[in-house]
């Protein structure tokens, strides 16, 4: 999952599919370039201001 800070002061949160070992910046651009497919509001392009993190799968 990716976080990004949008230019609107909200947060888009998107779900990227990657294997375990993925380096965090080609997650960042793969949730980055997904929201510039959308119809919101800019995303900043600010890797340090991205939350990326996997998901816990529930028991």
């Amino acid at each position: 999952m990716v976080a990004l800070l949008g230019a609107d002061g909200r947060q888009y949160v998107y779900r990227v599919y990657a294997p375990p070992d993925a380096i965090p910046g080609d997650l960042f651009w793969a949730a980055f370039h997904c929201h510039d497919d959308l119809r919101c509001p800019r995303a900043l392009d600010w890797f340090d201001a991205a939350e990326i993190w996997q998901p816990v799968a529930d028991p």
